[in-house]
């Protein structure tokens, strides 16, 4: 059973950089893919990252391309997302999540943390 804790959110300025991390604990197999979701107010969860625990390959939605990067640290079984250049569009409450593989909808969600962007 994989358990995912994000931390790092917090209440930052339009333009600042903020890295997010989510520590997992349990069994990550190789076959796993990480990511980051966010759920703005009034709107639906949606992706933001994701990347395979065996490989440095990266997917990005088209609104964190370029500004966010997603990464993992093998041996401390982490997963960060830095966030640059951040606009209030990203106030959000973050989500890690962990799916294998085999599975197609990402089953292993951690509780969140709050990003709050000012103008």
């Amino acid at each position: 059973q994989v358990q995912l804790r994000e931390s790092g959110g917090g209440l930052v300025q339009a333009g600042d950089s903020v890295r997010l991390s989510c520590a997992a604990s349990g069994r990550i197999f190789s076959g796993y893919v990480m990511a980051w979701f966010r759920q703005a107010p009034g709107k639906e969860r949606e992706f933001v990252a994701d990347i395979k625990w065996s490989s440095t390959r990266t997917n990005y939605a088209d609104s964190a391309r370029g500004r966010f990067t997603i990464s993992r640290d093998n041996v401390q079984n982490m997963v960060y997302l830095q966030m640059n250049s951040l606009e209030p569009e990203d106030t959000a409450v973050y989500y890690c999540a962990a799916r294998s593989l085999t599975t197609p909808a990402y089953d292993t969600w951690g509780q969140g943390t709050q990003v709050t962007v000012s103008s």
